[in-house]
């Protein structure tokens, strides 16, 4: 029999993902220019982290203190590509209700 303890931790979270007007816009962008495809399958594969678990070692997850929420949520900046000119970053805030993350912009790093 598993203690409750081990099957708490075979149970994954995810999270639903909801994405602002900007995001959206974002992310249509990347989809609708083939010379960015590589970029596009990057944030792609750092969404579906996202989904699952937001602290994700590849994401290299941190807060952003330049920005905030609507109502104030803290922001989180989420990498979609290292070590990259230009690399696209995720930002994004947990809500506006349990078990959801806004993605308030994806956009390449100055």
């Amino acid at each position: 029999m598993y203690h409750v303890d081990r099957l708490q931790s075979l149970l994954i979270m995810t999270f639903k993902l909801v994405f602002t007007k900007e995001a959206d816009t974002n992310l249509t962008t990347l989809e609708n220019d083939q010379g960015l495809l590589k970029r596009l399958k990057a944030v792609h594969k750092a969404l579906a982290y996202l989904e699952i678990n937001p602290r994700h070692q590849a994401l290299n997850t941190h807060k952003y203190s330049s920005l905030s929420g609507s109502n104030g949520e803290e922001i989180f900046e989420a990498y979609a590509e290292n070590n990259t000119s230009a690399a696209y970053r995720i930002f994004w805030h947990y809500g506006p209700s349990k078990n959801v993350i806004t993605v308030v912009a994806i956009t390449p790093h100055p």
